[in-house]
């Protein structure tokens, strides 16, 4: 069994965890493991604070309310915070910027904050045009076998291979 101080699980056994953690959402919440609903959910409840006719909104609304809505935003709550504390038990804190990342960009400090902001964004519209995010589609749809989630899994590798492939290439 591993500690929490080891620099890295299994992924064997952290994707079995991760498995099993569908059956009590499935049970109790009727929902599947996902993050990027959660950003909606928090996004239409400030908007709602702002203006409460938001919940005319068919799409807004249904993020509001309900234990599905909120578990997703307590499990990326969650993630984040055991991230943190995972490299800070591990000992595994890296600081700077890995050469490889730093020799394809060239940005200073300001332009990699700027860059992954606006990936980041790019990444959570995809998700939601695609109804559901990499745990969403890659955990649970696979999970349940669903061919689109199948087919949003390889679109995602293709996407992401040839993204390396552009921004890595070799430096003659």
């Amino acid at each position: 069994m591993p500690r929490l101080t080891d620099k890295a699980w299994s992924p064997y056994l952290a994707g079995a965890l991760i498995g099993l953690l569908q059956i009590p959402a499935f049970l109790f919440l009727g929902t599947a493991l996902g993050a990027s609903s959660s950003f909606v959910t928090a996004g239409a409840s400030l908007a709602e604070f702002l203006d409460p006719g938001i919940r005319g909104i068919r799409y807004a609304a249904a993020h509001l309310d309900g234990a599905k809505n909120w578990w997703q935003v307590a499990l990326v709550i969650g993630v984040a915070i055991g991230a943190f504390a995972s490299s800070r038990l591990s000992g595994a804190v890296r600081r700077g910027v890995a050469p490889v990342w730093q020799r394809a960009t060239g940005l200073g400090r300001g332009g990699r904050f700027a860059m992954a902001f606006a990936a980041g964004f790019l990444m959570l519209l995809g998700a939601r045009i695609a109804d559901g995010c990499t745990s969403g589609h890659g955990l649970s749809g696979m999970a349940q076998l669903s061919l689109g989630s199948f087919a949003a899994v390889a679109a995602m590798f293709a996407g992401g291979i040839l993204t390396a492939t552009l921004l890595f290439r070799p430096v003659r």
